[in-house]
């Protein structure tokens, strides 16, 4: 076990996928601060932030329960590529991120 959560490679990712989703969102119209914006930012910070307190927990049935937690905020920011014009600006990002976690099973 590593001796930190920030050692998690799952956490690395999806802390900078925030940074990303951050940067992204300045450039939504201002009406959408009080909407899309911030749930947009708030999913994002769920995912990261549910790795980190999952992390911690001793049991496996607490860890899957926070992991899953992260698996549904990252597909609620997938939500907002649906469509034909797609609410997020690099969807690229976020289906990478989804694609990795995935991949390497980080969040089951």
């Amino acid at each position: 076990m590593t001796n930190s959560f920030k050692e998690v490679i799952a956490w690395q990712i999806a802390h900078k996928f925030v940074l990303s989703v951050y940067e992204m969102t300045k450039k939504f119209p201002a009406s959408e601060t009080l909407g899309l914006t911030s749930q947009f930012r708030r999913a994002a910070v769920s995912i990261p932030a549910n790795i980190a307190e999952g992390y911690r927990k001793t049991g496996k049935a607490d860890k899957l329960r926070f992991l899953n937690i992260a698996q549904g905020s990252l597909e609620e920011c997938r939500y907002y590529n649906l469509g034909d014009r797609p609410l997020l600006y690099n969807s690229e990002r976020c289906t990478r991120f989804a694609s990795f976690v995935r991949e390497n099973k980080l969040v089951s």
